[in-house]
């Protein structure tokens, strides 16, 4: 149990009219309830810059109106507020968010306190480039090292800052490297055979993509250390992918450091929602008899 919830940030799938003209009418319905309502249409990279509480009031939470893309940019973004998010589902897979056809008996659970909040480990990246940082920002899902257009491998190297000294962790000639949180456990990282990890785990999912004689195998390591990712092929093209979302050049001897965000991403389930294990079984990752 929680505390009621009074004004809302109401983020929309980009160009979505069915989301607008939800996120408009639930906007009225928390209005008729006494509570505040600010509706804003998620654009990549814009932030929340067209968004502002009114006037003398900050938001206490988060309502995404679309799919599990929608959901992860706005929490990304979120991050920073330390605000909690729930999802209502407009897409096809709705891993991350609830079901917006009772909305009504949701965000009436947010106003009444009837919710539970879940915390999940994020992943802080920063590229650095001959000693200069290049490029830096936040993940909920996963950061992916991975060749280019070029179906050629790439030789990497991963090391783990330990107690005032870094230890190699192995090195790969593969397609890429996956680091996803346990969020992101569920997306590439499981589809290229990385493990299932419980979101609440404080962890990182390290998992190759088609490495070279299998010389380096999915691992799960404590988020209490950062990482390192050293690239070292000299010849093709490499990149880097984070969330699936936004891409940025890698150079040889660019090193992509991975640490746990010092912000968590703060979850919002109302009663009913499914449970962790339901929603494994509900979308096709467990057989059930």
């Amino acid at each position: 149990m929680s505390n009621a919830k009074r004004s809302f940030l109401l983020m929309l799938r980009t160009g979505d009219e069915h989301a607008r003209a939800l996120g408009q009418e639930i906007a009225a319905w928390l209005a008729a309830q006494g509570a505040g309502a600010t509706v804003c249409e998620h654009r990549v990279g814009d932030g929340l810059s067209s968004c502002t509480p009114p006037a003398g009031q900050d938001w206490d939470m988060v309502l995404v109106l679309g799919g599990d893309g929608t959901f992860i940019g706005v929490a990304r973004v979120c991050l920073r507020l330390g605000l909690p998010v729930l999802g209502l589902n407009l897409g096809r897979v709705g891993f991350l968010a609830e079901g917006a056809a009772d909305w009504q008996k949701r965000v009436q659970a947010l106003l009444d306190g009837n919710y539970s909040l879940s915390r999940r480990v994020c992943l802080e990246y920063r590229v650095q480039r001959r000693g200069q940082g290049v490029a830096s920002g936040l993940a909920v899902n996963d950061v992916v090292v991975s060749r280019g257009d070029m179906a050629r491998l790439i030789r990497l190297s991963i090391f783990r800052e330990g107690e005032g000294a870094r230890e190699r962790v192995g090195a790969m000639r593969a397609d890429g490297l996956i680091v996803s949180t346990p969020t992101g456990s569920t997306a590439y990282c499981y589809s290229a055979g990385g493990p299932l990890v419980h979101p609440e785990i404080a962890a990182f999912c390290l998992t190759p993509v088609c490495p070279f004689l299998n010389t380096f195998g999915p691992m799960v390591l404590p988020a209490d250390a950062p990482l390192a990712v050293l690239v070292e092929e000299r010849r093709g093209e490499v990149r880097m992918t984070v969330d699936g979302q936004r891409t940025f050049a890698l150079e040889c001897g660019d090193e992509v450091v991975l640490s746990r965000s010092p912000e968590d991403l703060v979850m919002a389930h109302t009663a009913g929602c499914s449970s962790y294990f339901a929603k494994l079984a509900n979308k096709g990752f467990f057989t059930q008899r």
